[in-house]
């Protein structure tokens, strides 16, 4: 799922290419991707674009008149920037919005049609779009641990809570709490004043990092290369993989559609989280610390 420094990117490059430009039409092929019905769609044609806004992990478009588009890709949702005209791509194209310069066209991989739009009108109703997470770049270190302790849950379920903090997800909280060196399980009210101190740096620093390097690698064009697994990642997606830090095995938590990765010699103290699957199947089998699963 695009997460804080994609949206971020996606943003500045929409900004020069949409805002100031009429829309002239729009093309939505998914019947799930709209959930509202009023005002029409067909009402924001021949509209030019006014500003742009990031609404956690949601993308938010003011059209002239105050109506607002506002865009949750959800896991695999996409955003490409097409010739005027241009033709949407194959079964995972959604929906395009003709400009007089361009195509933005919405794609969505997968046969699960999780995206959505949704057509707002007024600036009041389009902010009640954010789920209220608090800004980790502007926020002070008391608000922070504010948030972070107003209950009793685990790391990786307290950064990734839209409503406590804003544009964080499954791959970049991984990030973040292996640069910390924090377990994802530790409960958030067993921190000590340190180690709040050192997610909040982490938590910026990780952001920071990635929306540089997102920066760079669009390198002025519209940002083709969003998705959750980067090589350059150091845990997220890399399971079984070389901490870039330490050389120990990346670790794994599953449970659902999500999996958790983290160091366990960097995070852990050496201990290798259960899994809820694995360790059942495995019982006494199970290593409980690195240097054993090493000798696996």
């Amino acid at each position: 799922m695009p997460e804080l420094p994609d949206i971020t990117v996606y943003l500045e490059a929409l900004e020069p290419r949409i805002v100031g430009q009429i829309l002239e039409r729009t093309r939505i092929v998914s019947p799930f991707l709209l959930r509202t019905f009023e005002p029409a769609i067909e009402s924001l044609h021949g509209k030019p674009v006014t500003a742009l806004r990031r609404l956690g992990k949601r993308i938010a478009i003011q059209f002239e008149g105050d109506d607002w588009l506002v865009l949750h890709l959800m896991i695999a949702g996409r955003l490409h920037w097409k010739p005027a005209g241009a033709k949407l791509t194959g079964k995972i194209g959604l929906a395009a919005f003709d400009f007089t310069n361009g195509s933005l066209q919405l794609t969505e991989a997968g046969s699960k049609r999780r995206a959505s739009l949704y057509l707002i009108a007024g600036e009041a109703n389009a902010l009640k779009q954010d789920p209220g997470g608090i800004d980790i770049f502007t926020i002070t270190l008391d608000e922070f641990t504010s948030a972070l302790t107003s209950g009793n849950h685990t790391l990786k379920r307290s950064l990734t809570d839209p409503h406590l903090f804003s544009g964080i997800g499954n791959a970049y909280s991984d990030e973040i709490l292996h640069r910390a060196r924090l377990s994802p399980i530790k409960l958030t009210q067993k921190l000590t004043g340190d180690e709040i101190e050192r997610l909040l740096a982490a938590t910026r620093e990780t952001m920071q990092i990635w929306i540089d390097r997102l920066r760079t690698e669009a390198n002025g064009e519209f940002p083709e290369g969003i998705t959750a697994f980067r090589k350059e990642m150091a845990v997220h997606g890399r399971f079984g993989k070389p901490c870039p830090d330490c050389g120990s095995p990346v670790q794994r938590i599953r449970y659902a559609d999500n999996e958790t990765n983290y160091c366990a010699r960097c995070q852990t103290d050496g201990k290798v989280l259960a899994d809820r699957s694995l360790s059942r199947l495995l019982k006494d089998d199970w290593p409980r610390s690195i240097d054993e699963w090493s000798h696996e």
